[in-house]
């Protein structure tokens, strides 16, 4: 089978982060179908990676309508996280929880080699979890297949970010597990491994001033009768944002590697002044001598969290968001800037994806 193609399915797809990985890690890898619910992040997937892969719509539609692909041998996913993320009121109930149910379900109908599900950390620790494993027990409906998972830092595989996802991966019991990749970067960068890649390295030519504002205003593309802004390279994001003088007085006091911390009382907001611990990354400056913090979905807004940026009065751009998470020049994305800011921040860091990637072809 050397040098054939490895046929991917790509569910809960978002803007194609994963595929990005997997397409990064080798050209064996063809992307032949994909799933996402939400219009803007299925038209950046099918911008980028090909003209009629994506079903816009659910996965229970998707099964519902009967379109699942012959001959996949990777299915790559994962499942929405936030009613069990440790962010914000976690809720048992969740009907995204219960999402897994379906990824399980494509795998009896699509039968594949080898899966890959990501999550947040925590979803180790989940009931969803423990379904997941029971199901592949004797007798339960994913029998055939096995899976390892573990935590995986992208920055412990060059992104210049430190994301720590849950990685599972699975196999046909027929087979053997392919294993999980061996860390290439480290903080130190002592036992032969590279040091972490910084901010202010991936940042290096990037300019100070965003200066693609125009940009937005002047593209649209029509995918099947709906108009979205867009397509935009990651060069095209570099958007700025106006802020309130008071925002820009903050920002202009917080120095390098502060927070709110730093203020002076007549900067803090009052909820700030009767909280004085608390999150120290709230209205914090990146460090530019490391990797960034988790880049989210509102990772433009500095009251959200670390997301000034290191030396200029401002937040990050969706530029800059979109290199920390490693997405490549020929991406493409599509949607509204707050769209694209969810398309961004969901994304598996594609330097994750591919590392994970290549020991699946290595397998095959």
């Amino acid at each position: 089978m050397t040098g054939s193609k490895i046929r991917v399915l790509d569910l809960f797809a978002g803007a194609g982060g994963l595929t990005a990985g997997f397409h990064a890690a080798s050209d064996r890898f063809r992307t032949v179908s994909a799933v996402e619910m939400d219009p803007s992040a299925a038209a950046s997937f099918e911008t980028t990676f090909g003209e009629g892969i994506v079903f816009t719509g659910s996965i229970q539609d998707w099964l519902s309508a009967d379109r699942v692909p012959d001959g996949v041998d990777v299915v790559v996913g994962g499942p929405p996280c936030q009613g069990f993320s440790t962010l914000g009121k976690q809720d048992v109930e969740d009907k995204r929880n219960s999402l897994w149910e379906q990824y399980a379900r494509t795998l009896t109908l699509v039968r594949p080699k080898y899966f890959v599900v990501e999550n947040v950390a925590a979803f180790a620790k989940s009931t969803q979890f423990q379904q997941f494993v029971d199901a592949t027990r004797s007798g339960g409906s994913l029998q055939d297949y096995a899976f390892e998972h573990d935590i995986l830092n992208a920055a412990d595989f060059g992104a210049p970010q430190a994301r720590k996802r849950a990685l599972l991966i699975g196999h046909h019991r027929d087979l053997a597990f392919p294993g999980f990749p061996t860390a290439t970067h480290s903080a130190t960068g002592v036992e032969g491994r590279e040091k972490h890649v910084t901010v202010s390295q991936r940042f290096a030519h990037v300019p100070k001033a965003p200066d693609r504002d125009e940009v937005f205003e002047e593209r649209r593309l029509e995918l099947d009768g709906r108009v979205f802004p867009g397509a935009f390279a990651p060069r095209d994001l570099h958007w700025s944002r106006n802020y309130e003088e008071i925002s820009l007085n903050r920002f202009a006091n917080i120095p390098k590697g502060g927070n709110r911390f730093d203020l002076p009382a007549e900067l803090q907001a009052p909820c700030w002044r009767r909280h004085i611990s608390g999150s120290g990354d709230v209205m914090g400056r990146l460090r530019g001598d490391r990797p960034s913090v988790t880049i989210r979905t509102e990772f433009f807004k500095p009251e959200k969290g670390r997301y000034l940026h290191p030396t200029e009065d401002r937040a990050i751009t969706h530029y800059e968001a979109a290199l920390l998470q490693g997405f490549p020049c020929t991406h493409r994305f599509v949607g509204s800037k707050s769209a694209i800011a969810r398309q961004i921040g969901n994304a598996v860091p594609i330097p994750l994806g591919r590392a994970v990637a290549a020991q699946i072809e290595r397998a095959i």
